[in-house]
């Protein structure tokens, strides 16, 4: 494992997770650094198979969602000058890159990133159950206040 890799966790990684057209994707710059290759070459490795790449593993960016994480990610200002829109990578996809990227380096940082992932997601998940807890709880009280408001009323109505 080179001293990289070894330094990368999976907040780092998560960090690097973007939302875009409602999935999960990591850039192609950004895996291209965890597999410690050029991202020309990445690329060229996807282009080389992509039979093996369909829309829902990976697709490229619009110029409009280019601009959008040129302007939100400066990491990414760079990319303003950039040819082309960078290739967007789901996590089919990134299990997908272990299989043509046939290192070790990528599969060890295949790993760590589907941990990540992972762990994403399932934050995710607990992040919106409580939100829909908090919901649910405040509609409650609401609910609460309402009714003690309508049984005060009836009260003073019955006296």
């Amino acid at each position: 494992m080179t001293k990289y890799l070894t330094n990368i966790n999976e907040s780092t990684i998560q960090s690097k997770i973007l939302l875009f057209r409602n999935l999960k994707v990591m850039l192609d710059r950004d895996l291209s650094e965890l597999y410690e290759v050029e991202t020309k070459v990445l690329n060229q490795a996807v282009k080389r198979n992509r039979h093996s790449f369909p829309k829902d593993f990976m697709f490229q960016l619009s110029e409009s969602e280019k601009n959008k994480v040129v302007t939100s990610c400066d990491r990414f200002k760079s990319l303003k000058y950039a040819g082309s829109p960078p290739f967007a990578f789901t996590e089919y996809g990134i299990l997908m890159l272990s299989s043509v990227l046939k290192s070790n380096i990528a599969r060890k940082a295949n790993i760590t990133i589907i941990r990540a992932f992972v762990h994403f997601n399932k934050n995710q998940s607990t992040d919106y159950l409580n939100q829909r807890f908090s919901d649910i709880d405040l509609k409650f009280k609401e609910v609460h206040a309402a009714l003690k408001v309508l049984f005060q009323d009836s009260n003073t109505l019955l006296v």
